[in-house]
């Protein structure tokens, strides 16, 4: 017996090799190997069900993201060091992992960098997305089924506090930057109005655009009045002689009504002075840019309402599908599928290692 494995040795040392190799990797994984509870659980984010505004300053930025976009901000969060750094303060994950478990599988020492430890916490914690189903599942290890379960809601907790801090900012932040556009606006829009109406207080009229236009009227009536004297002033020259009582009165009817008429159109248009073609310009533009001031003010405020109500949209609740399991039995480490992957895999290569050592003794026959 002991001669045929000496020759067995000498003859097909890998083979040996490999045999020896998958024996003590198989003795680790069914004996020393020390048992891992596992929390599973699924979660899934969603926002308050609020109308969304037809205007807001979120849709003129392109929008947010879908939600599976959030899920990959809360896994990258829920991986990160930061994660880590809280999970070590309040359950204290260097002293667990470093107490418990085998020589291979453990936390050698307590006080490693933090990126060593960030490094053996990804070994441990395993946030998998579902793009189909929409949602994340969440898988912690832990020597005890206690801490697993402690870990594993904690991960919930502090991610939806973060998702909601990131919300809140991104709101807080765009409603913040409409509150000081409205306090600008709101004091051009005064300014605008208070120019009207000391404008008009200036110039004793409220509005020089319907005086100008009542003027016009009134000079349109007196150049048909103007008209009808002269028709009528001919139709007396045809059979009375000039200094007729009748005819003096027309003609003075029409030398007052030409008086009245370049009277009238001297208020609206002069070379120099207050003419009310001037002040109607002047106020007209007063009045649009206390209009423009005004509607743009109106429009800032109902953005802002629209991005209030946008900032509650911007919240994100965590819901809970399946919530962190409690584990009754260890399902890690999985021993047999371990031991029989390291045996396929050292087989195969011993079998490589066999047809090429085969190869060189062909060629040197």
């Amino acid at each position: 017996m002991h001669s045929s494995l000496r020759r067995f040795v000498t003859s097909a040392p890998h083979w040996a090799l490999a045999l020896i190799a998958i024996v003590l990797v198989s003795f680790y994984w069914f004996i020393w190997a020390e048992e891992r509870y596992v929390s599973r659980a699924t979660v899934v984010l969603e926002s308050p069900q609020v109308a969304t505004p037809e205007f807001s300053l979120s849709s003129l930025m392109g929008g947010g993201g879908g939600n599976t976009h959030d899920l990959l901000l809360l896994r990258e969060h829920l991986l990160s060091v930061d994660m880590l750094r809280l999970l070590d303060e309040q359950l204290g994950i260097r002293q667990h992992y470093s107490e418990n478990g085998d020589l291979f599988a453990k936390l050698r020492n307590p006080n490693v960098p933090i990126e060593d430890l960030h490094k053996y916490y990804l070994r441990r914690v395993e946030v998998e997305l579902d793009e189909y189903a929409g949602v994340l599942n969440i898988y912690v290890q832990g020597y005890t089924p206690e801490f697993a379960h402690s870990m594993a809601s904690l991960l919930l907790e502090a991610g939806e506090n973060h998702m909601n801090q990131m919300g809140h900012r991104l709101a807080e932040e765009q409603v913040r930057f409409l509150e000081q556009q409205m306090v600008r606006l709101d004091e051009r829009f005064t300014e605008t109005r208070a120019a009207l109406l000391d404008y008009q207080n200036e110039h004793g009229l409220v509005s020089p655009t319907s005086t100008v236009e009542s003027i016009n009227q009134v000079v349109a009536t007196l150049e048909a009045d103007l008209a009808r004297f002269q028709a009528q002033r001919n139709a007396l020259a045809s059979f009375q002689s000039a200094q007729s009582a009748e005819l003096r009165q027309v003609e003075r009817n029409i030398e007052a009504l030409r008086d009245q008429i370049i009277e009238q159109r001297d208020r609206l248009a002069q070379a120099t002075g207050d003419s009310l073609n001037r002040i109607s310009a002047e106020y007209e533009t007063l009045e649009l840019q206390a209009q423009f001031a005004q509607e743009t003010y109106s429009s800032a405020l109902a953005s802002l309402e629209n991005t209030r109500l946008e900032a509650a949209r911007q919240l994100k609740q965590v819901s809970v599908l399946q919530s962190p399991l409690m584990p009754e039995y260890p399902t890690e480490p999985r021993r047999l599928y371990n031991s029989t992957v390291f045996a396929i895999i050292t087989i195969f290569l011993a079998f490589i290692l066999s047809m090429m050592i085969m190869i060189i003794k062909d060629h040197r026959d």
